[in-house]
């Protein structure tokens, strides 16, 4: 039989909880927990774009037996139905948690004002930004006149609107009105005659005030409105048809992504009875159907993560620094050549990473850059290094992972504009995401070729590297450089089979080698415990669902391994009992910064080893995707990586337990100490970078930095 896990979509709600946590928690600055309110709000967008969508799809498939069903605890529509359950719990205590905030921000002299709390200088400021800014990209929809239904786009927000008549003469109207937030913004700072008072108000509430001028034709006398939401499948289907290429098969799929079935109506709770009806009915949803998700009168809250900056300075998020060993140098290059680097982000600044680029792309010697590319920043200096390579004569190869969910329109872009300069673009292999982070280079010296470059856990994204938390290996070594060419090869010609990955002495890659590896790796840690060795795995990712790793994992808890994990999202692992007897010590870490990093480290009898990964411990990273797990060969490199999980396995403020009520209890202890993993990670490199530029040895490392 077998084991049983915890619905990974239901784990993934609890990770969401951790989020609606530090919107929830006073310490946090207001600032902080609003853009927490909004990274909450995206997720939940996402999660229906994708996981609810994919789980009712396979609901309508449930007479059939579905491959995607085999990997599923309970049936689809099971998990449906807990999901409502979760999402309207999650729902009241947004609500909740929005209105404590709403009363510390008028505390603190800042009013979310609507269009009946302005005094007559505002009534005047946002009659004028209408007819100056708004009414242009207002287009009123008469939806009972329209024979075919307007399709309503994702992410955008609506304004649905009953017209009456007070005395009754004139049959109602109804009529629909897109917030036009992606021109204009969601946020309009009104004029106030105290500066120390601010005053805001959302867009949609700019329109209600002026709905008596935008319908004046029809002869109306009554405006009521109210926000709605419609969320669609984004999954995109590619088809099989062997006459399209992958491109157009992409461009297609991205055209019928924006007219994908709606899976969630969100609404103000307050609306209008009939309007819901009349709406529901046109957009095929039924009220049984678990679409219907009521509210408050505010929803798309992921504007919220961009809310004017009107708070009171708290603290400025510390700024980045350079790594202690390029501190004193002009080149980044010339120091990797020597010796292995790595970068932690966002501690450490990004810049060597677009330097060492930038170094190789004037450098007559590099003959050749390649490189793999799933996420980039919309003015990507990463593009721009490659480009300026090219026009100075190197052979760059970019992978762009053309299926990246949600980055597809932007990697179609790049994947044209670097053709139009030169680059030579690869765009993927059939059926198999290209999901590693990997860099290389070749410089010709002496007649001699030298590889350098980096496997890294995250994207080559320097606005990401800022708030995501990252381990970035720079890096000479012959043995890394070698498999990571191997890998090249295999994505320039995966026609020919996987032995060029199979080839890797090294790096440890997927689909082929990774789970063969991981298996072996804790069976051997099992093994020692049962002969009464000690024995240790330390894992941190950002998800663990893999049922068989994970009973492997199990396993090896049950037979005395120390088993510690620092899971921040999908956390499946299943305890026979409430109590969580597996001695599993498992912790989730959410705080200021993403953590986005996998790292491995098992203890080997002694001889330690351990690895960086862009793959997380899932079926579709284990075996649908090519991924780099690179091997730390540098003693001090891998102490330092260590050090780092110690400090996050002993933090007491920001650490959830994670057990099988997914209750995120956070983790406190006896400790006079506190221990904010991220402040501490902070000051620990900080320390480290400050030895350096001074000469001054380092003191030993910070109690929370030690076993």
């Amino acid at each position: 039989m077998r084991r049983k896990t915890i619905a990974r979509d239901i784990s993934w709600l609890s990770f969401n909880g951790r989020v609606l946590q530090e919107a929830a928690d006073p310490t946090v600055p207001l600032r902080e927990r609003i853009r927490f309110l909004g990274i909450f709000s995206n997720n939940m967008d996402e999660f229906y774009r994708v996981r609810v969508a994919t789980l009712r799809r396979m609901n309508e498939y449930s007479g059939r037996k579905s491959r995607l069903n085999m990997h599923l605890e309970q049936s689809p529509d099971k998990i449906l139905n807990d999901i409502q359950a979760i999402v309207l719990e999650q729902g009241a205590e947004f609500d909740a948690i929005w209105g404590g905030i709403r009363r510390e921000m008028e505390g603190g002299n800042i009013f979310l004002v609507n269009e009946q709390e302005l005094d007559s200088s505002q009534e005047q400021f946002i009659q004028n930004y209408f007819e100056e800014e708004v009414r242009a990209n207002t287009i009123p929809l008469m939806i009972e006149s329209i024979p075919t239904f307007p399709f309503l786009r994702d992410k955008s927000l609506y304004l649905g609107v009953v017209l009456s008549r007070r005395d009754g003469s004139m049959k109602r109207k109804y009529a629909i009105i897109e917030i036009p937030s992606r021109v204009l913004g969601r946020f309009v700072i009104l004029p106030s005659a105290i500066p120390e008072v601010h005053h805001i108000i959302l867009l949609e509430d700019i329109i209600r005030f002026n709905l008596r001028n935008i319908f004046a034709y029809f002869g109306y006398d009554s405006y009521d409105s109210w926000v709605f939401k419609v969320t669609r499948d984004a999954e995109i289907d590619i088809d099989n048809d062997v006459s399209t290429t992958l491109i157009q098969k992409i461009e297609k799929g991205l055209k019928n992504r924006r007219k994908g079935k709606p899976v969630r109506f969100v609404y103000d709770e307050q609306m209008d009875k009939g309007l819901i009806e009349y709406l529901l009915k046109r957009l095929n949803l039924s009220k049984k159907s678990g679409n219907l998700i009521p509210g408050g009168r505010i929803h798309n809250f992921r504007h919220f993560m961009d809310f004017p900056d009107v708070f009171p300075k708290q603290g400025q998020r510390k700024k980045s620094f350079t790594h202690p060993a390029l501190q004193k140098t002009p080149r980044v290059t010339d120091v990797v050549l020597e010796k292995d680097v790595m970068l932690h982000f966002p501690y450490h600044s990004f810049n060597p990473l677009i330097d060492m680029l930038r170094e190789a792309a004037i450098d007559p010697n590099v003959t050749t850059i390649k490189i793999t590319g799933y996420r980039l920043a919309s003015n990507s200096k990463i593009i721009n290094a490659l480009i300026n390579a090219v026009r100075n004569g190197k052979n760059v190869t970019v992978m762009l992972e053309l299926r990246a969910r949600f980055d597809e329109e932007a990697n179609l872009e790049w994947k044209e504009r670097l053709e139009d300069e030169g680059v030579k673009v690869l765009i993927g292999i059939p059926n198999m995401k290209i999901h590693a982070k990997i860099c290389l280079i070749k410089k010709r010296i002496n007649n001699f070729t030298i590889h350098y470059g980096f496997v890294s856990t995250g994207n080559l994204n320097e606005k990401t590297a800022r708030v995501y938390g990252d381990h970035c290996l720079l890096t000479s070594d012959r043995h890394v450089m070698a498999d990571v060419n191997r890998i090249f090869n295999y994505l320039e010609n995966h026609k020919d089979g996987t032995a060029p990955l199979k080839a890797c002495k090294t790096l440890i890659p997927c689909p082929t080698n990774l789970r063969q590896e991981l298996v072996k790796m804790i069976a051997r840690e099992t093994k020692l415990a049962r002969e009464k060795k000690p024995a240790a795995i330390i894992l941190k990712m950002n998800s663990l669902s893999d049922e068989d790793l994970i009973e492997k994992l199990s396993e090896a808890a049950k037979a005395g391994v120390r088993v510690e994990l620092v899971i921040r999202g999908i956390f499946c692992m299943f305890s026979e009992n409430s109590k969580f007897l597996i001695p599993v010590k498992a912790i989730s870490i959410i705080d200021e910064y993403l953590e986005h990093a996998r790292v491995f480290i098992f203890h080997n009898g002694g001889n330690e080893k351990t690895y960086i990964s862009s793959a997380d411990w899932m079926v579709r990273n284990l075996d649908h995707r090519v991924e780099a797990t690179c091997p730390i060969l540098d003693e001090g490199i891998a102490r330092e990586l260590k050090d780092i999980l110690s400090i996050q396995l002993s933090d007491n403020v920001k650490a959830r337990w994670l057990d099988n009520e997914l209750q995120n209890k956070y983790k406190r202890d006896h400790s006079e100490t506190r221990i904010r993993s991220q402040i501490e990670i902070y000051n620990y490199l900080y320390q480290k970078a400050q030895y350096a530029e001074e000469g001054v040895a380092p003191t030993p490392e910070p109690a929370a930095a030690t076993e």
